[in-house]
């Protein structure tokens, strides 16, 4: 089969990206060919890597050249930059023609039904049904985010195939026939379960409202005995500067390091006793999926979509009610006192980790191509 793919960029070391270059990678090594068109590469390096043998276009629409702008700039520039993409997608699909032209619910997601090329086409969600309503934006822009949302469930209907990562947000899309429940896959895959004896406490994810790691720092800062423990942030984004100001504010230099995004995760979930997550909201956090590969237990708020189908509350790590900052702490406590407990959690974890392997979750996606096909 011919599959080709749409994202806006390869650049970001961020879950998206990554879980494309998997799964184009294990396309292309069992003999289907894989193109990947891109909005917004711009010539700059791929942040994972990816197979020589795979077809990468950079269609240089340029969205994001309108980031930071105003509401009204963007309004009035998108049209224009929409006329251009469906363009070029027009030209593209009837040069390469292939079997299945896939979104993965970037700026073209509402041009892909448009096009009659005689492809399948295919839409795959990575964040959350309420995913827009959780910016928690007012004014203007909460308007916008409202209709928005509202215009996405009328979206997935028009494509041949909808993929949510999980069965939570399955129920939360609604119940139709083209609907499907694939998660993502995670080719980590360490020979052996990290050591768990570092007195490390890792958050992996970008400073932004959305990981809300400043509820995950204010956590660290009940945290009564933490003698000789760091929590280690890894990342990057706009709210830096909020979380630099909160930990020397809180008096945390000394026990929290605020990181930058690393291109070696295998090394980071590797040193690591803990993986702390506290978001508001994910889709299906790779983070707990890449945590698990490497037998790292984890401590996660319960928001919508993806921590409780993955972490077994008890045995591969623990649950907290979504905001609840104290038991967030409590359980982090918990297993940093706890080293026997700690290593029976993230052996099951990393037993459980198998089940996200692209050898058990791409057979699925050959499936549901060769179901519409």
């Amino acid at each position: 089969m011919h599959i080709l793919y749409n994202i806006a960029g390869l650049y970001r070391p961020a879950g998206m990206e990554r879980v494309l270059s998997v799964k184009a990678g294990w396309l292309v090594r069992h003999g289907h060919q894989v193109t990947i068109l891109t909005t917004e590469q711009q010539g700059r390096p791929y942040a994972f890597e990816m197979d020589p043998r795979i077809d990468i276009l950079d269609l240089g629409i340029g969205y994001e050249d309108n980031n930071g702008t105003s509401l009204w700039d963007k309004l009035i520039h998108y049209p224009g930059k929409q006329r251009k993409h469906l363009k070029a997608l027009k030209a593209i699909l009837s040069e390469k023609k292939p079997d299945i032209t896939v979104s993965m619910f970037c700026n073209e997601v509402n041009l892909i039904p448009r096009l009659k090329d005689g492809s399948k086409k295919v839409l795959e969600v990575h964040f959350s049904r309420f995913k827009r309503l959780q910016y928690a934006r007012r004014g203007l822009w909460g308007i916008v985010d409202r209709f928005r949302s509202f215009q996405d469930e009328r979206l997935v209907r028009r494509y041949d195939r909808f993929v949510a990562l999980t069965e939570e947000d399955r129920i939360n899309w609604g119940a139709f026939d083209s609907i499907r429940v694939i998660p993502n896959p995670v080719d980590f895959r360490p020979e052996k379960p990290a050591a768990l004896d570092s007195k490390t406490v890792i958050a992996v994810g970008r400073y932004s409202h959305q990981k809300s790691l400043d509820r995950l720092v204010d956590a660290w800062n009940m945290i009564k005995d933490k003698a000789g423990w760091t929590l280690r942030l890894v990342g990057d984004g706009a709210l830096r500067e909020e979380l630099q100001e909160q930990i020397r504010r809180l008096s945390l230099a000394g026990s929290v390091v605020l990181g930058r995004e690393e291109s070696d995760m295998a090394s980071v979930y590797g040193s690591a006793s803990v993986l702390a997550l506290s978001s508001r909201y994910e889709g299906l956090p790779m983070v707990l999926l890449e945590c698990q590969a490497f037998g790292v237990p984890a401590v996660s708020f319960d928001c919508q979509c993806g921590p409780r189908e993955i972490i077994d509350d008890g045995k591969t790590g623990f649950l907290v009610e979504e905001g609840d900052i104290p038991a967030l702490a409590k359980a982090l406590e918990k297993l940093m006192q706890d080293p026997a407990l700690r290593k029976e959690m993230g052996l099951n974890a990393f037993r459980k980790a198998k089940q996200w392997s692209p050898e058990n979750i791409m057979p699925q996606w050959i499936r549901l191509f060769e179901e519409i096909l």
